[in-house]
């Protein structure tokens, strides 16, 4: 029996990458007015903040139709699969790869929450794949997927308080006073849905606190891997990394990106560090 790996492309592996550890993506969508866009396949990161500037994009979950094609391709090779996804509680991804599952036969399809998204869902698929390729099944995957979640944390810091104005989600008021008392809100997945972890003032202080709750978790002793999540900021990211790996030595780091349909959401400017034990 061999089991498929699929996550959708909010988990931001790039394709090489997909294709060395055979993970499978199903794409979200970006939309600009009439214009509707794959992401990671028919939008580039730069594309999409570029035309940003000027419009508010929309995004879409994919199909049920789409999961079901998908479903059925692999069908024809694999006899499982254990399909990875953004949070439940922000986008309907999850639950359309359950409906999707239950409506392919001759195959057994196990969705996973991954409850986060971006790089901390692309750890998930990795570790996932790593262990289809060595010949573990569906559920001994499902069971160590959730033992990371034990120990997966990542938080995320937005630039500009406008963004989420703009976006519906911060009333004028505050949006205003933020700006003025240059808020930095720190932002985190709980309970599948993304909410204020503290309000902190200044971009630095913002990065530095997520550096404090990193390093409370590696005086534990154990092994961590972690993420540099940036919004079109890869110098700033670049040079975070190198602070970062000469302050813990211990921590393998590497660096993401918020993607188009995360980028909607968070902005511009926005950084994320999340990590979790190996």
């Amino acid at each position: 029996m061999k089991t498929a790996i699929v996550t959708d492309s909010t988990a931001y592996l790039p394709a090489d990458v997909r294709e060395k550890n055979n993970i499978h993506m199903i794409p979200l969508q970006v939309t600009f007015g009439l214009e509707s866009f794959e992401e990671e396949q028919e939008l580039t990161v730069d594309e999409f903040y570029r035309k940003s500037e000027s419009e508010m994009p929309k995004t879409s979950q994919p199909s049920i139709g789409e999961f079901i094609n998908l479903f059925k391709r692999l069908s024809e090779s694999y006899d499982e699969i254990v399909t990875i996804h953004l949070s439940g509680g922000i986008s309907g991804t999850y639950a359309g790869a359950i409906q999707a599952g239950e409506l392919v036969e001759n195959l057994e399809v196990y969705a996973f929450d991954s409850e986060i998204s971006c790089a901390m869902q692309g750890f998930y698929a990795l570790k996932a794949a790593e262990m289809a390729n060595s010949g573990s099944k569906a559920k001994a995957i499902l069971q160590e997927l959730e033992k990371m979640k034990k120990t997966m944390k990542a938080y995320f810091m937005v630039e500009d308080l406008k963004h989420f104005q703009r976006g519906g989600r911060l009333s004028g008021a505050q949006a205003l006073v933020g700006g003025m008392l240059q808020i930095k809100p720190l932002l985190h997945f709980k309970e599948t849905k993304i909410v204020p972890f503290e309000k902190i003032r200044t971009r630095k202080k913002a990065m530095n606190r997520m550096v404090y709750l990193l390093q409370e978790d590696v005086r534990s002793g154990d092994q961590f891997r972690a993420s540099i999540i940036h919004a079109n900021r890869e110098e700033d990211a670049t040079d975070w990394k190198k602070e970062l790996e000469q302050q813990f030595p211990s921590v393998e780091f590497d660096i993401s990106y918020f993607g188009p349909v995360i980028g909607v959401h968070l902005g511009e400017g926005s950084m994320g560090l999340g990590w979790v034990k190996k």
